[in-house]
Parts: C-alpha cells; sequence; structure tokens
C-alpha cells in the first residue's frame, strides 16, 4: 500500500474516535439531563403525596373551604398526568397557586396553625418546595449544558444526524412572577 493510503485511513480512523468519543459525550450529557429531570419528578410526587394529609388536616379546621381542596385536588391529578415539561410546568403552578390560596385559608384559622400534625405537614411541604426548587435549577443547568453542548462546533454537525436535539427548560408561568396577595383583614 502506498503512503498516501495509510494517511487517508488514519484520517478516517481518528476522524471516527472523534464521533463516537462526542456521541458518547452526548449520549452522557442526555443522560444526565434525564436524571435531573427524574428529580424533578421525584419533588413533585413528594408534594403530591403530603397534599392529601394537609388537606385533611385543614378540612377538619375549615370544612365550609370546599373550593380551595378541589383545586388541590384537580392540580394534583393534572400533575400525576403531565407528561411533558411544559405540561408539569403548567400543573405545577396551579399547585403552587391553589397551595398559596390553602395557606391564605389557614391563617383564619389559629386553632390549626397552632395544631402540631398541621405544623409538621406544613414543615414537610415548605422542605419539599425548597426540593423542589433545587431539582428545577439542576434540571435546568444540566439543559443548559446540554444544549450549549449540541450547538457549539464541531458536535453541532453531527449532533442532529445522531438524534440529539435541544432539551426545553422548566420554566414558570407568568402568574408565578406576580406576588399573590393575601388579605388576612377577611374573617370566616
Amino acid at each position: 500500500m502506498s503512503k498516501s493510503i495509510w494517511v487517508v485511513f488514519g484520517v478516517i480512523i481518528v476522524l471516527a474516535l472523534f464521533v463516537i468519543s462526542g456521541y458518547n459525550g452526548l449520549v452522557n450529557m442526555n443522560e444526565n439531563v434525564n436524571g435531573k429531570w427524574s428529580q424533578v419528578e421525584n419533588q413533585l410526587q413528594r408534594r403530591a403525596d403530603l397534599i392529601p394529609n394537609l388537606v385533611n388536616t385543614v378540612k377538619g379546621y375549615a370544612a365550609h373551604e370546599e373550593g380551595i381542596f378541589k383545586e388541590l385536588a384537580d392540580a394534583r391529578s393534572k400533575m400525576a398526568g403531565a407528561r411533558t415539561v411544559a405540561e408539569s410546568a403548567q400543573a405545577d403552578q396551579e399547585m403552587s397557586s391553589a397551595l398559596s390560596r390553602l395557606m391564605v385559608v389557614v391563617e383564619n384559622y389559629p386553632n390549626l396553625k397552632a395544631d402540631a400534625n398541621f405544623r409538621q405537614l406544613q414543615d414537610e411541604l415548605a422542605g419539599t418546595e425548597n426540593r423542589l426548587a433545587v431539582a428545577r435549577k439542576d434540571y435546568n443547568d444540566a439543559v443548559q449544558e446540554y444544549n450549549a453542548k449540541i450547538k457549539r462546533i464541531p458536535t453541532n454537525i453531527y449532533a442532529g444526524m445522531l438524534g440529539f436535539g435541544p432539551r426545553d427548560y422548566f420554566q414558570a408561568e407568568e402568574a408565578a412572577k406576580t406576588a399573590p396577595s393575601v388579605d388576612f383583614s377577611k374573617k370566616p
């Protein structure tokens, strides 16, 4: 064989190794994004699991506040049925909104606020909300790193051909950007 065939063969081998290495890196990053999303879903599920206990505790004190309990149940159902990041974000926003309204009801029942079971559930829910915020941030960080990788040269040349496309960020709804209004002047 001539020297030029060996050079071409060597270049092909180097390019193949480069693409294989890049592919494996994209697979790892994609799986990292999937893992981070799994943690978001895990925290959403934890919150959804706590809601019935919280609702039942509040129901004992505020039986006439049925509308809020229905909103929480509906939001929980939507969260369980969400299949995409956008659907999960929408369900999350509805759940947060319903929980905010529930806390306003709680403020109208001083005995409830003093109840140990309620306080424990409220602490658990607050902890879950913090974990959820961290999981969302970790997911968005992983998506940012992955999306940047598939857009950079030379990865952008072969990423699309190998089936790697951009991933969606977890984004808050427009309503979440407005602080909720709490009015303690109304009494039951």
